[in-house]
């Protein structure tokens, strides 16, 4: 009831009244009065003025079920959200629930990951309660070796959420980091259960710096926060809800042809390795080029020193900018 009745207050500017939310959802004004002060309780700002009814004047930047839940403008993904206060990792939750039944679309989140993971076995930090940790759980019907393109996927949803929401210029450094200024605001790591020939399910994990005000430093070079690039705090429940309805968009369009056919355009248009000289880091040694963008398997086409073109599986290799970071 409450999520219902917070969903029905947010965005509105106008007041909602308590005989509307009483007769919406079937309820007593005493019920209503008591979800108010619940609210109240838990950091929003609620004005109530006879005759007129209820509004929201300002609220926190808190990540909950209830908070996650009544934003989120999806069919299905994000539809489902497990809230957690703290746990090791949302991707191993993630698939913990998935092994159990758990249905595509649903969203694990949490205010305090402490044990989150990166690509190749690399930690990940999120500072509690200023950063985003989340997993979606999705089932697709495609072959195994197509699991991996769900990065990029989710790559181009994070980007176009940040881009939206805080104005931040966020591009992607393939395969898997989202950066601003140059440097990282978000680390993509996506994980399946798979036979051969059959997916059983694939988690994909984003964690995002949102509204961290410190950064360690000697991450300080490579890594930054949407509230250091900007100034300013972002609701974090708000930009997961972006983040889902542009991961559906991209998604819906991903299997249209099981491939990045038709989203690399949008992907190689947001794509900052692009055209820049890059260090390819692969298990046999290392080679210079240019990197020219993804074709439609998600492979980075590179331009080698020596005229090849060749084309690099995220599976294997790291890519870096021979000037930096990017």
């Amino acid at each position: 009831m409450k999520e219902k009745i917070l969903n029905a207050l947010l965005g509105r500017e106008d007041y909602v009244s308590g005989q509307e939310l009483c007769r919406k959802f079937g309820v007593s004004r005493t019920a209503i009065w008591k979800v108010m002060n619940q609210l109240k309780e838990e950091g929003y700002e609620i004005e109530a003025v006879s005759h007129k009814g209820y509004r929201i004047v300002s609220y926190p930047d808190k990540i909950t079920e209830e908070e996650v839940a009544s934003r989120m403008e999806t069919e299905w993904a994000g539809k489902k959200v497990v809230f957690l206060e703290q746990v090791d990792s949302t991707n191993t939750y993630a698939k913990k629930i998935a092994e159990e039944g758990a249905v595509s679309g649903t969203l694990v989140v949490t205010e305090n990951q402490y044990g989150g993971r990166g690509r190749r076995g690399r930690s990940w930090v999120n500072p509690p309660r200023s950063s985003i940790a989340m997993t979606l759980i999705v089932r697709p019907e495609l072959a195994p070796s197509h699991a991996s393109m769900m990065t990029l996927v989710m790559g181009i949803a994070v980007a176009r959420a940040c881009r939206q929401m805080t104005g931040v210029e966020a591009r992607i450094k393939w395969p898997n980091d989202i950066v601003a200024d140059g440097k990282k605001i978000c680390g993509i790591l996506t994980e399946m259960s798979a036979d051969p020939d059959a997916i059983h399910y694939v988690v994909i994990g984003a964690g995002i710096n949102v509204n961290v005000q410190e950064i360690p430093e000697e991450l300080k070079a490579a890594a930054a926060s949407i509230q250091i690039l900007t100034g300013k705090k972002f609701h974090r429940a708000e930009l997961i809800s972006r983040c889902m309805k542009e991961f559906e968009r991209c998604y819906e369009t991903f299997l249209k042809t099981e491939d990045m056919t038709l989203l690399m355009d949008e992907y190689n248009e947001i794509l900052i390795n692009r055209d820049q000289k890059v260090c390819v880091l692969e298990p046999k040694g290392e080679y210079m080029g240019t990197a020219l963008g993804i074709d439609k398997n998600g492979e980075l086409i590179v331009r080698k020193d020596d005229g090849e073109i060749v084309s690099v599986y995220a599976g294997e290799v790291s890519v870096r900018g021979v000037y930096g970071y990017v």
